[in-house]
């Protein structure tokens, strides 16, 4: 990047935490404080909230950089802290997972002693299968109460578990088994999708014929379809269901692994993200416990996430459980059979924390005001945000909608590599801003820099970099030391004075290197995102470095001039790219989902067009202008809600289309392709 990304949009508008939450938050200002003092000293204290079975003597080991170990010497069983703990303590009978399927009748309830039988029966399962500490099972599972107990019983034996999300292809799902080289799956034979049973077994069946590493297939019975069966295969009712109960948990080295995670890279080769047992409990039960400030005896938590994604690891399975909460899991889509059903769960189940995803905030709002306001959401007392910058409307649409006005939001960055939550408000401390995630977690060093690693002023914006080494952090890419220095720890400091002349890589290797004058002896891990800080100091996300516009020597986010659209009434959602343009080098083009009640037929769509471009230029300057406006009636999106822009850029650029498997709804492609034609660019 040429120069540091600029600036444009400002918000002003602060809410502090309500009076009664902050006065019992668990954990309140002192606490900045306190880490600031002694970063190494509080992050033993929060491990000390786990059960170990034999404690560390050395908290961090920092010598042989970016390789870190965590409270060496450390022993403990993850399943053990997130099951056998909380019954031990009492509270077998307490709900762990109110389970929501897809059907409406179709529920479960999950007691933490419930729970402790499945997982010990799994373990007893997996071991008779010849699972061993440190083999590799695949998991490709619908939401279901098994994916969890799939989890922790690798967790309880030593075993690495790689999650594949279950709408992967088969390719995917074959390639992640290939590279982790896994020895067992765990699937089902369907799951529910938009009201019909959605197949996962063939998938199954055609990855495992390329993997000749898989010795058994587990499936679980969910939606009764008819299966191929293979002489590899084996029902879970058959198999865990009549396994014995019973089961001591072993305790591992703090260091031992505990999961791989894919992550896709641009060379089309998938990064197994790799993290490991005390750094990574310690901060995901830490964080969850203080960002949400979770209350076990009176709170239900929901996290909507899909177990597959780093965020159902973290904040489905590992942190709640270890805290012993009572959650919700709900196995559909937000629209079936209708509009209001994640209101229609808050409401029966009375949940109060939240955490969801900007793109589902979004879509709501399209949807409209009174489908939240049909629904009884007072228990609500706490909302999250995760998955990409949130905008600062649809903030102000989530807090006035679903929070009704009284929640604190507290808006996280982080990422599959970091594993927990890096930089959040806390609700009992931080006066927000929309659209913010504030600042950084106490504990964590997170700092936007500019080229040549040097932190910007107050209203600059740059490189969002982590300067120290944390608990959670992922420790290499499976089978690859290599491509983990160059990937994350190659465009500043040390990273960057060791490495050669760059070459065709992915991530964050694809940014220039500098020699970061100054830093050369301190390791700093960048991965690819683009951040600002505002005249407060308090940190703004803008997106993957990647989905930067240089304009006429400008570099714009495109996240920024996604809020400037969506603060206009008449938007529910935009996507922006940066197309090929002979006069600026790049320019604006933006894809825009008009709320429902917004008339774009004829002359009144071209207005809307004309007014959402002086809309922008105001509120961001000219320089921002958008060349082109498309009124679109959905996104290009995976099934996890991430915005496919490289399909968009395709379509701005009239290119012909790339691969589009992974799109949730394929058919919006040709609406949005047509519409382009149909509709002259603007001057």
């Amino acid at each position: 990047m040429s120069k540091s990304l600029e600036n444009l949009y400002s918000e002003t508008r602060q809410f502090p935490p309500p009076e009664a939450l902050a006065a019992e938050a668990n954990v309140k200002a002192e606490a900045y404080e306190r880490a600031a003092a002694d970063r190494i000293g509080f992050w033993e204290e929060q491990a000390r909230r786990l059960t170990w079975s034999k404690q560390w003597d050395q908290a961090v080991d920092w010598s042989n950089p970016p390789f870190a170990k965590w409270f060496l010497g450390g022993e403990l069983n993850v399943a053990y802290n997130c099951v056998d703990r909380h019954v031990e303590a009492g509270h077998g009978d307490k709900v762990a997972i109110h389970w929501v399927g897809e059907p409406e009748d179709d529920t479960r309830t999950v007691t933490y002693n419930d729970l402790l039988k499945s997982v010990s029966q799994a373990a007893n399962a997996l071991t008779e299968l010849g699972v061993t500490a440190g083999d590799r099972v695949a998991i490709y599972l619908p939401m279901i109460p098994e994916a969890a107990v799939a989890m922790l019983a690798c967790a309880r034996i030593g075993a690495l578990h790689s999650v594949v999300f279950g709408g992967f292809s088969v390719d995917a799902l074959s390639t992640r088994i290939q590279d982790a080289d896994a020895k067992l799956v765990i699937t089902a034979d369907g799951g529910y999708r938009r009201g019909k049973p959605s197949a996962l077994k063939p998938t199954v069946d055609e990855a495992v014929a390329q993997c000749p590493s898989i010795e058994h297939v587990l499936v679980v019975r969910r939606t009764g379809q008819d299966v191929t069966w293979g002489e590899k295969d084996l029902w879970w009712h058959d198999t865990v269901e009549q396994a014995s109960p019973e089961h001591t948990p072993q305790a591992f080295d703090s260091e031992h692994p505990l999961f791989i995670l894919y992550t896709s890279g641009t060379t089309g080769k998938p990064k197994g993200i790799l993290h490991t047992t005390g750094g990574y409990l310690t901060q995901v039960s830490y964080t969850h416990n203080a960002v949400f400030d979770l209350k076990p005896e009176t709170d239900v938590y929901w996290c909507t996430a899909d177990i597959g994604w780093v965020t159902g690891h973290s904040y489905i399975v590992y942190g709640p459980l270890s805290n012993g909460a009572t959650q919700v899991m709900y196995e559909g889509t937000p629209d079936t059979p209708h509009k209001g059903r994640f209101w229609d769960i808050v409401d029966k189940y009375k949940v109060s924390i939240m955490y969801t995803a900007p793109t589902l905030i979004r879509t709501m709002m399209k949807w409209g005001d009174d489908i939240p306001a049909k629904y009884d959401l007072s228990s609500l007392r706490v909302l999250g945000s995760v998955g990409e910058p949130i905008n600062p409307e649809a903030w102000m649409w989530y807090r006035e909608n679903v929070g009704r006005e009284k929640s604190p939001i507290v808006d996280t960055w982080w990422q599959t590599e970091t594993g927990g939550i890096m930089i959040s408000p806390l609700p009992g401390v931080t006066a927000s801003k929309p659209g913010s995630a504030m600042t950084p977690l106490p504990g964590v060093s997170a700092d936007v820099v500019d080229d040549t690693a040097e932190p910007v002023p107050n209203g600059g914006g740059g490189f969002l970099v982590l300067t120290e080494p944390w608990p959670s952090m992922l420790r290499t890419i499976w089978g690859d030391d290599k491509r983990f220095i160059d990937t994350y720890w190659s465009r500043f400091g040390a990273g960057a004075a060791s490495q050669p002349a760059p070459g065709p890589s992915d991530g964050a290797e694809n940014q220039n290197r500098s020699a970061a004058q100054g830093h050369g002896d301190k390791w700093i891990y960048f991965a690819g995102d683009g951040a600002k800080k505002d005249d407060d100091g308090d940190l703004w996300l803008l997106g993957r470095v990647d989905d930067v516009m240089l304009v006429s020597g400008h570099n714009i986010s495109t996240t920024e001039v996604e809020s400037a659209l969506v603060s206009h009434p008449s938007v529910a959602e935009a996507a922006v790219v940066g197309a090929t343009d002979p006069t600026t080098g790049q320019a604006i083009v933006a894809f825009t989902i008009p709320r429902g009640n917004v008339d774009t037929a004829g002359d009144a769509g071209e207005e809307l067009i004309k007014e959402l471009r002086n809309h922008v230029a105001k509120k961001l300057g000219p320089i921002a202008k958008p060349r082109q406006i498309m009124l679109v009636p959905e996104l290009p999106k995976t099934r996890s809600g991430k915005i496919m822009r490289r399909l968009l850029k395709d379509v701005a650029e009239h290119r012909s289309l790339g691969d589009v498997t992974t799109l949730q709804d394929s058919a919006v492609m040709e609406l949005i392709s047509s519409g382009m034609k149909d509709r002259k660019s603007e001057d």
